[in-house]
């Protein structure tokens, strides 16, 4: 089929899609709308004719009002629902009473559960919940977590594939072949192969996958802590007559100074205009050794309490704990730096340092100014502060605490956010209800009975994957209706032409797997989709067999740290390198793909 000029604009822009979106320093919304609004502004000036009539531009927005994004976006805010009541915290503890009898028993159950529950529930916020589980569980055993993180986020993607709701890519994969005029799918219509499937996936990675893994311990951060001290300016000191602007300034705007107190009990504000006189008392925070420093550049003697500080006496961070936080997709920290979001203040917690996972060969770097970097998903923020500071963000289950003692958030609502989600399953497996409608009767209900706050709700959604879903939906509208879809299907069937057709569905499953893993999940999915449809019909086949091979291969991220969000949780909690998830994640890979090859055309003939 030859190519027109729209057919070649829209080509070129897919290429740049795959540019962007596999890109880490430009933000996926950032992509997404440069992609809507390049097809929206391109087709009104270059107007295009289809058989059915005129590709109106404002189509290319349809895809923010489509049935999948509603889908998507209710069922993250449900699953956030039984995050912060708590519902998953039995199976904490049922996951350790096992470990204390056998781990290798427990082992096998805990990726069986993970596995069952990944069908029905997002599984980000699942493996967030699971991570402090088994870390505790590896601290109390003496085992490492390093055999059980990544075989439990492996396990969590298997089940994923399962059902249209188990991930948020099973969703964009259904409803942009659905745009395409593909029969939906229901719950259960493709369980079956990848149970099978899925259930030799979970054999490796019980029996062989820990064998192939590095017995690393749990991490220890021996980061310097963070002290609170008073400093006296002493007369005739270099600080005795300056400005505190030019204090800050000389330190390199290191020295935080959050109060000064002057003669008997005045407090003054400390603004960097204020002129400081000997007396003057500074309350001051950082580590020993800058507050000793701050001291010598300054002429000034610190005290803690009502203490001077000697050798005799140091410092003392009196109901001080650490703690590691997470952050993870829909946190109030990604994409932000600590002064945006106003960490301090916030938290009532002190940032000393940032640990962020790295794609090389390396286990990650330790970032040295934490509160100067923008957050990505997978940082890993240690935090210093009151113990019940501490403990109430645990209870709240805003932030994901890594510090190998927490305890889940449980609360009396966690059988009722649980029977909620059961009647979403069930409303859609019994097609009482498509799965967006009654994803959004479970969120008002949660709403309603206290389950979930709207501003838990929201925190909750991804962004990154509402622009997504619409991008994805507008520029396979663009590829089938201009014939570029068409075009790229001719050339595969020619080019496989000689081969049967389940070699060329076992093909497709691979290529968007190796799409997953080196380019992007969420593009391989955007562009393969459309392209797996006109295929099968290139081909004479049913297209049902096709799509599924796409849904199946973008959720073999196995390979790379980078491939899947639940990868680069577990990379930095782990203290993986990037060749342990080659060497367990391309072996999980093949059995995966070997196995739906021989699957999917027995269930979904040819």
């Amino acid at each position: 089929m030859p190519l027109d000029a729209h057919a070649i604009a829209v080509l070129a822009l897919t290429a740049l899609a795959f540019a962007l979106f596999a890109r880490d320093d430009l933000a996926i919304e950032t992509s997404s709308v440069l992609i809507i609004t390049l097809l929206a502004a391109g087709f009104i000036l270059f107007p295009y004719q289809t058989a059915d009539g005129p590709l109106e531009p404002t189509d290319f927005f349809l895809g923010f009002g489509n049935e999948a994004l509603v889908a998507i976006c209710a069922l993250v805010i449900a699953s956030q629902g039984l995050v912060r009541t708590g519902a998953l915290a039995p199976l904490g503890r049922v996951v350790t009473r096992l470990w204390a009898a056998s781990p290798l028993l427990a082992l096998g159950a805990m990726l069986a559960i993970t596995a069952v529950i990944s069908a029905f529930m997002n599984n980000t916020p699942q493996v967030a919940l699971m991570i402090p589980i088994l870390t505790s569980v590896a601290l109390r055993s003496g085992t490492p977590a390093s055999s059980t993180l990544m075989p439990m986020t492996f396990a969590s993607q298997i089940g994923g594939m399962g059902t249209p709701i188990g991930t948020s890519l099973n969703l964009l994969v259904i409803g942009t072949a659905a745009s395409l005029g593909v029969p939906r799918f229901h719950m259960f219509d493709f369980l079956e192969p990848a149970a099978i499937a899925g259930s030799i996936g979970i054999l490796y990675l019980w029996l062989i996958a820990p064998r192939l893994l590095p017995k690393t311990a749990v991490r220890v951060d021996t980061s310097p802590r963070v002290f609170v001290a008073r400093m006296r300016i002493k007369a005739g000191g270099s600080a005795d007559g300056a400005k505190l602007g030019d204090l800050v300034r000389r330190t390199g705007g290191a020295m935080q100074v959050s109060a000064i107190t002057r003669g008997e009990g005045l407090s003054i504000v400390p603004l960097p205009d204020i002129r400081l006189a000997a007396g003057d008392r500074l309350q001051v925070r950082d580590t020993p050794e800058q507050l000793m420093e701050y001291a010598r550049m300054f002429g000034g003697v610190l005290y803690s309490g009502d203490v001077e500080v000697d050798s005799e006496h140091p410092l003392r961070a009196d109901d001080q704990q650490s703690a590691e936080l997470v952050v993870t997709p829909g946190s109030v920290l990604m994409g932000r730096t600590l002064d945006e979001v106003d960490f301090d203040e916030r938290y009532q917690l002190v940032a000393l340092a940032l640990h962020r996972p790295e794609g090389g060969a390396g286990g990650g770097v330790q970032v040295a100014n934490p509160r100067a970097e923008k957050l990505g998903v997978g940082d890993v923020l240690l935090v210093q502060g009151p113990a019940e500071q501490i403990a109430a963000i645990k209870r709240s289950g805003e932030l994901l605490v890594l510090d190998a003692t927490s305890d889940l958030p449980e609360t009396a609502k966690a059988p009722l956010a649980l029977g909620i989600m059961g009647l979403i399953v069930l409303a859609a497996s019994l097609r009482i209800a498509p799965v967006a409608i009654a994803a959004l009767v479970g969120v008002l209900l949660m709403v309603f009975t206290g389950c979930l706050k709207w501003r838990d709700a929201t925190r909750a959604l991804d962004s990154s994957m509402i622009f997504l879903t619409a991008a994805a939906i507008a520029l396979s509208l663009a590829l089938v209706k201009t014939g570029a879809a068409a075009f790229l299907a001719g050339l595969l069937v020619s080019a496989t032409a000689a081969l049967p057709h389940p070699v060329i569905l076992s093909a497709t499953m691979i290529f968007m797997a190796a799409l997953a893993n080196f380019v992007s999940n969420s593009a391989a999915a955007v562009i393969g989709t459309p392209i797996a449809v006109e295929l099968a019909r290139q081909l004479g086949l049913s297209p049902e067999p096709f799509v599924l091979a796409v849904l199946f291969g973008v959720n073999m991220g196995y390979a790379t740290p980078l491939a899947d969000n639940c990868n680069l949780l577990v990379f930095s909690a782990g203290g993986y390198r990037f060749r342990d998830f080659v060497r367990v994640g391309v072996p999980l890979t093949l059995i995966m793909w070997l196995a739906l090859s021989w699957l999917l055309p027995l269930y979904f003939p040819l």
